[in-house]
């Protein structure tokens, strides 16, 4: 079995310049989505903004995949973006350190 080897920091550096995110790069950007859910629900209701957040990410997935991944089948996409979100939500249900703000 062979180790596979971790980029340096020149390879992430030019890896996020090509517009490739590693883990820390993934998590600070859905962190500042979820700052700014929290901006705005200061304003909105929470169950409203959680679905503005889903149709929006929904907007934008079919949008990825019509004009940037250009998919064929349609609902293959659908039913393997359906099973992404559903192993991240789990994931988050499962998390003991999510809990409401005191």
């Amino acid at each position: 079995m062979t180790e596979e080897k971790k980029p340096n920091r020149k390879e992430r550096r030019a890896a996020r310049a090509e517009g490739n995110l590693d883990t820390t790069g993934f998590l600070r950007i859905a962190d500042s989505f979820i700052d700014l859910a929290n901006r705005h629900n200061h304003t909105v209701n929470a169950t409203q903004l959680h679905m503005a957040l889903m149709f929006a990410s929904a907007r934008y997935s079919a949008y990825v995949g019509k004009t940037v991944l250009d998919v064929d089948d349609h609902e293959a996409f659908v039913k393997q973006m359906t099973g992404e979100f559903q192993d991240f939500l789990r994931q988050h249900l499962a998390d003991d350190g999510l809990a409401r703000p005191e």
